[in-house]
């Protein structure tokens, strides 16, 4: 009765929290020196497929609706303007509402499927589903194939195993993400229109000091009727005080681009119109006749947003001055009332200058605001092409928190992974095993942009509030998706510092793609097989990159894998695995996240598991190369106990399909098996 999750929570309190559904089988196989090598697989389920959609989709609808709140909050604007907001919030609405019902559909799903995780029996997306609109951002097939290697000391292996992530429902007809982003996608490239929380700080920090500059500018007149030479200096240094803080936040560079952007719209919106989602037709620039009274020079004064804030500056220095001078000028301690004559022209004229710069950088930001907003929505083309990206994402995000967790809970007690987290970060790297024919190109283009939106999640381990299941498992935060790992008090403890204090671990993301099947070699003969070439060249590069990083900061784990570094470079040839066979050798050897996707994550997948697996066995437990064979083919055909009460003998292949179509029990296949030592 002592059942195989049982044993985990003995063995792996951490690891049993988020797997389900375990299926295990034991070998027994001689190694070269002719020991016995004892081999346990494991495959399973985890709730994070369902749990971290949904969460997702949560976050997703709640920066929606942020958007929608800031975009009102503008203010009066100009038709050119109004009409961009009115765009907004019509695509920002449309993504609410379906996000809203993706999300209510998958907790009544959830909760007919596994009412309490800890007992759950069955969390996964089968293939049969992938095409479910209302598991678009659920991935396939997600499970977790762990080998355990007894010799004698105990080692495990881990493989996260799902379908390539790809949005099935809206399918392939027009080609996948990479394609569709590169015919609708027109992204500025300029960072300094792309920082929002600079742009609201900067908003915050006018709106916080501009008060401040004018009611201390109406006191330094008041104490001057009363003739407090004392008070005068006290009141101007405050002034002083405030002011420069006042221009060293003018002094932002987001300003001046904005400005220069506005400018350049102005030229080439100036004979063109644009009719809007709600109707109106424009026919002026972004800015309008506001803030340069209708002129659009065919050049920009770069240093006209320098003059603006350097005018500010100078009204307070000539304040200064003239209480300088005046003061010099009585003998006596009494001041003379005439001081106020003096002072109120240059106060004036520094509420002038303020209300200035005030009114050019509120235009600058509200440019920032909108076409940020237009970047993230209408300017990604239509809202469907927004959802797929959404959906891609979340199946990848769900596979490679999973992974990062086993990885993370496997090496709690390894200093030098510990240290390499918070230094460099985690390695995650992806084999694909799609093809470049049909629609497994859209797949694998779905899937390159999936995997490289993965460099915006970053990871944080925290403290768990209970060591109850439930607040055990990771949480989403954030716009840029922050992982939340809770551990319990003890596990927590025992980590080092700057883990502790919260430091973020980055994901670097890395994807290979080598097709195997027929329809590969009828691609390599026919078609054209760019996609591949260019995503396995630009992965090397970023492997690289992560291992000359890992080298330079952790010299001495940098020495492990400097030998497999020179056959990182792609040869162009048929089929060539050999980049998948270095590319897993280099992760392992980083302590990085091993993936492996196919179109389903059944056949192609399971070959693929299965060969590393005897590979590591033989490489790293010197498996006799006679027993290679042998033990390669009781991995992929032997004799598999049921999950449930059945407790006749099936062929592991077959019963992968099964549990990947959701089919049991299963049924013989007309033409083979036909020799079962037992009926049905």
């Amino acid at each position: 009765s002592f059942s195989i999750r049982d044993l985990l929570r003995v063995k792996e309190p951490h690891v049993s929290l988020m797997l389900c559904a375990q299926v295990s089988k034991v070998y027994r196989f001689k190694t070269e020196d002719q020991r016995w090598l004892l081999v346990r697989e494991q495959m399973s389920e985890t709730p994070l497929s369902f749990s971290l959609p949904k969460q997702l989709l949560s976050l997703l609808t709640q920066e929606h609706t942020n958007r929608i709140q800031e975009v009102k909050e503008l203010g009066d604007l100009s038709p050119h303007w109004d009409g961009l907001r009115h765009d907004v919030v019509s695509h920002c609405n449309h993504v609410t509402g379906c996000y809203q019902e993706l999300l209510a559909e998958l907790e009544k799903y959830t909760e007919l499927i596994y009412p309490d995780i800890s007992a759950a029996s069955s969390c996964f997306k089968s293939s049969t589903s992938k095409s479910d609109r209302h598991l678009q951002f659920v991935p396939t097939n997600l499970h977790t194939q762990r080998m355990e290697v007894t010799s004698p000391d105990s080692v495990w292996y881990d493989v996260i195993t799902f379908g390539a992530p790809a949005d099935h429902h809206q399918a392939f007809k027009h080609g996948g993400l990479k394609k569709l982003l590169r015919k609708h996608t027109n992204l500025r490239e300029s960072t300094a229109l792309q920082s929002h929380t600079a742009t609201k700080e900067l908003l915050t920090r006018m709106a916080q000091l501009q008060p401040l500059v004018f009611g201390l500018a109406e006191e330094l007149l008041s104490v001057a009727q009363e003739l407090n030479a004392a008070r005068l200096r006290q009141v101007l240094g405050s002034l002083t005080e405030q002011t420069e803080q006042f221009v060293h936040a003018l002094k932002e560079e987001l300003v001046k681009c904005a400005l220069l952007e506005i400018h350049n719209q102005c030229i080439a919106n100036a004979n063109s119109s644009h009719v809007h989602s709600n109707g109106l037709l424009c026919e002026n620039c972004p800015a309008d006749q506001e803030q340069d009274g209708g002129r659009h020079d065919t050049e920009y004064d770069d240093e006209e947003w320098d003059r603006v804030w350097v005018n500010v500056g100078k009204s307070i220095n000539c304040i200064v001055a003239m209480v300088d001078r005046l003061q010099q000028q009585e003998e006596q301690t009494v001041m003379s009332p005439d001081m106020l004559c003096h002072l109120l022209p240059l106060v004036v004229t520094l509420r002038d200058c303020v209300r200035e710069a005030v009114g050019k950088a509120q235009v600058a930001m509200t440019f920032v605001v909108l076409q940020e907003a237009v970047d993230v929505t209408v300017a990604q083309g239509p809202a469907h092409i927004a959802q797929r990206r959404h959906a891609v994402f979340s199946q990848a995000l769900s596979a490679v928190v999973c992974g990062v967790m086993l990885k993370l809970y496997r090496g709690l007690e390894d200093p030098d992974f510990l240290r390499q987290l918070h230094t460099v970060g985690v390695l995650a790297q992806f084999e694909s095993l799609l093809s470049t024919h049909g629609d497994e190109i859209g797949m694998l283009e779905d899937m390159e942009v999936g995997v490289a939106d993965l460099k915006r999640v970053v990871f944080t381990i925290t403290e768990a509030k209970t060591e109850q299941p439930d607040d055990l498992l990771p949480t989403l935060n954030g716009t840029c998706f922050i992982v939340e790992v809770p551990l319990p008090p003890e596990t927590f403890s025992s980590l080092p510092q700057e883990l502790k204090d919260g430091l973020l671990i980055r994901v670097d993301p890395v994807l290979f793609n080598i097709g195997i099947n027929q329809h590969q070699s009828y691609a390599e003969r026919f078609g054209d097989c760019s996609l591949q070439e260019r995503i396995n060249q630009q992965s090397c590069e970023r492997l690289k990159a992560y291992c000359n990083t890992l080298r330079d900061r952790l010299p001495d784990m940098g020495k492990a894998f400097l030998s497999l570094l020179r056959f990182l470079p792609v040869k162009r040839k048929r089929k060539n695995v050999e980049v998948l066979w270095i590319a897993a050798k280099v992760c392992r050897k980083v302590n990085g996240v091993r993936l492996t996707s196919c179109k389903s994550a059944k056949d192609r997948t399971a070959m693929s598991v299965t060969l590393e697996q005897c590979a590591l066995l033989r490489e790293r437990h010197t498996l006799s190369q006679q027993h290679f064979s042998t033990a390669l083919d009781w991995m992929r055909r032997c004799v598999f106990v049921s999950p449930e009460k059945h407790n006749n003998p099936l062929p592991l292949a077959f019963l992968y399909f099964c549990l990947f179509t959701s089919v049991w029990p299963p049924k013989p296949p007309d033409g083979i098996f036909t020799q079962w030592p037992f009926s049905w």
